[in-house]
């Protein structure tokens, strides 16, 4: 068989996977987000047939100013709530996950086996939540947004923890030197140098971590109970109980919550997975 048959075929194999490929990924996130806005344009009376179909009459407006007001104005105050929480973690997760990393990787020693232990065991061992609650009431920041603001910062620390050390393998041990030659200390030197040449990952871990804090369901429901501390999540409650089921208005509350994360992975979605991979393919 001649090469270039070969290769006409071998291209054909690739465009039919590819095809494939496309074919899934539209199926599964794409069909989804149309059902949801569906429903959201809909009645009440359609809403509720869950049918994967067009609205005779769409409400779309109606139904997103509806949300809006809700317990009066509670879906902005969620927003606000969520807005502030994931801020705040997240930046302890870059700040804290940046050093951790950094020594990990640059400073060897006897105790690095047990920290290694500890940031594995954080990302296989499930999160505790009685002894977590029992700590947050001995700080006295139970049911606080600074409590709820650590505990995201903590379960996710792990995960930041290993690609910041990974991405510091890449990073030429000289600038260290060089930096320090020129007189740099410790804090100089980490936030001077070397912070900076960790931005692929920092926007690595800030993306994530941002859609994984403001996704967030469970932790903020244990930790950080209350009408008036409720995220965005936590709002979906108010549209369908035992007895209530506006499925029009909490399709367009789950509508309104998908919208921040698909646009950030819609327009940083060639950041993230260079942040994730950078370590592996330039160690």
């Amino acid at each position: 068989m001649s090469p270039s048959r070969t290769r006409g075929r071998h291209n054909a194999r690739k465009w039919v996977i590819g095809t494939i490929a496309i074919v899934v990924s539209f199926v599964v996130f794409l069909v989804p987000f149309v059902f949801v806005l569906l429903q959201a344009a809909k009645s009440p009376a359609e809403a509720n047939q869950l049918g994967f179909t067009l609205p005779t009459q769409w409400q779309l407006w109606q139904n997103l100013v509806a949300v809006m007001q809700t317990g009066d104005g509670g879906i902005l105050r969620a927003f606000l709530n969520s807005a502030v929480l994931t801020v705040g973690s997240v930046v302890i997760m870059v700040v804290f996950a940046a050093m951790v990393g950094y020594v990990l990787q640059r400073r060897p020693s006897r105790w690095n086996g047990v920290i290694n232990f500890f940031v594995l065991a954080g990302l296989i061992v499930p999160p505790a939540i009685v002894p977590t609650i029992w700590v947050l009431q001995g700080l006295n920041l139970f049911k606080t947004m600074g409590g709820m603001i650590l505990v995201e910062a903590t379960f996710g620390l792990s995960f930041c923890i290993l690609l910041f050390r990974a991405f510091v393998a890449t990073i030429p041990k000289e600038l260290d030197e060089a930096a320090v030659l020129d007189g740099a200390g410790p804090i100089r030197l980490f936030f001077g140098v070397v912070l900076p040449l960790l931005k692929p990952v920092i926007i690595t871990v800030v993306l994530v971590q941002s859609v994984t804090v403001f996704n967030d369901f469970t932790n903020p429901l244990y930790f950080l109970p209350g009408s008036e501390n409720a995220t965005v999540q936590q709002t979906l409650y108010t549209f369908q109980s035992q007895s209530v089921s506006q499925l029009n208005l909490l399709f367009t509350d789950v509508l309104l919550i998908t919208i921040p994360p698909l646009i950030l992975y819609i327009f940083f979605n060639r950041q993230i997975v260079a942040g994730m991979t950078s370590g592996a393919v330039k160690g």
